[in-house]
């Protein structure tokens, strides 16, 4: 699969945009892991063209992640244009066009999945910032504001029509906000349409080697982008890119994943400070599946949220780490009296 010039393999896995989890040390591990894309948290073109520090911090990469693309959302041309020629100064591999986001603080102002109720403006916004920059331009929507205007297939068209090179699908409507099922029979609609030439990307409810086969094998899309699935879990890429690849490999133990985690924390609180980098963290450790094993996790959870300290996060870490250890020596013993 190409985007631009850009060879991103077959069957390549991306990382969703995500406000609050795609900071670039979380963007490096999934990258690391198998990632063929990863992006940045979406951005507000608003706040970028009022040059709003924070936001413009949200644009810094490093090129040990690439490609990376920069997602920027708003609701008016002239802003999103501004936006895109700002973004495009920082050299991203894709600008990527937000016209997904359900949230009532984006879609509500008419940003995000807001326009898939103003679909004219949707589309002249997408013209003029193709025209405007030389970096790729993508786009990712959903199937529609509701189940009563499923209108990608139609759409998907019209957004080629207007110069994306690629078009990354949520299987679920604003309407739906993350609850349900997505649907991806919308998605392989899009796919099949004759006249569709870019690469299609399919997102939603991706959370294991088999979901994603599944998404290649019965959908037909070019690349799979995982979203909620890789909170405190960055090597699912790994996971998921080893089954597809049908060949044997290195599974990672127990200490090698607790061990990322910690790396991922250290790599936070160096690059920020220790209480910004412990927030931009601990998010993903409590949502970790690894520590689903452990017995009343609940109480460690509350405190791996509430601590803003790293040597206190890091004590957590392994004592969830022996706890595991030793779960993990009493299957082995009770496999054993079974055995005899």
């Amino acid at each position: 699969m190409k985007i631009g010039n850009i060879e991103l393999g077959s069957r390549p896995l991306f990382l969703a945009p995500m406000e609050d989890v795609t900071d670039i040390g979380f963007r490096k591990l999934c990258k690391r892991y198998g990632a063929a894309m990863v992006y940045t948290e979406f951005i507000s073109a608003d706040a970028l063209v009022r040059s709003i520090k924070p936001t413009l911090k949200k644009m810094q990469i490093d090129d040990d992640e690439r490609p990376v693309g920069i997602q920027i959302y708003g609701k008016d041309v002239a802003s999103m244009v501004e936006a895109a020629q700002i973004v495009e100064q920082v050299h991203p591999d894709v600008i990527d066009l937000n016209f997904g986001c359900p949230v009532k603080k984006v879609a509500g102002k008419g940003a995000g999945a807001g326009l898939l109720k103003n679909i004219p403006l949707m589309l002249e916004i997408t013209r003029e910032v193709v025209k405007a920059v030389h970096t790729p331009v993508t786009a990712k929507t959903r199937l529609g504001w509701d189940q009563d205007h499923l209108i990608i297939t139609e759409l998907a068209e019209e957004l080629q029509d207007c110069g994306i090179q690629a078009l990354t699908i949520h299987g679920r409507t604003r309407g739906q906000m993350y609850t349900g099922n997505a649907d991806w029979s919308l998605i392989k609609a899009v796919k099949d349409n004759p006249r569709i030439h870019i690469p299609i990307i399919g997102n939603g409810d991706i959370n294991s080697p088999e979901k994603a086969k599944e998404a290649f094998d019965n959908y037909g899309v070019d690349g799979v982008m995982i979203g909620r699935a890789t909170f405190g879990h960055p090597w699912i890429f790994k996971e998921i890119r080893d089954y597809l690849d049908g060949g044997s490999h290195q599974t990672l133990t127990l200490d090698d994943k607790i061990d990322i985690l910690e790396e991922q924390l250290r790599i936070n609180v160096s690059r920020i400070d220790e209480y910004r980098g412990i927030l931009h963290t601990r998010r993903h450790l409590a949502a970790s599946p690894i520590f689903k094993g452990i017995p009343d996790f609940r109480q460690t959870r509350i405190a791996m949220l509430r601590t803003d300290k790293m040597e206190d996060l890091l004590a957590l870490l392994e004592k969830c780490r022996a706890q595991l250890k030793e779960i993990s020596l009493e299957q082995q013993n009770e496999s054993k009296r079974e055995e005899v």
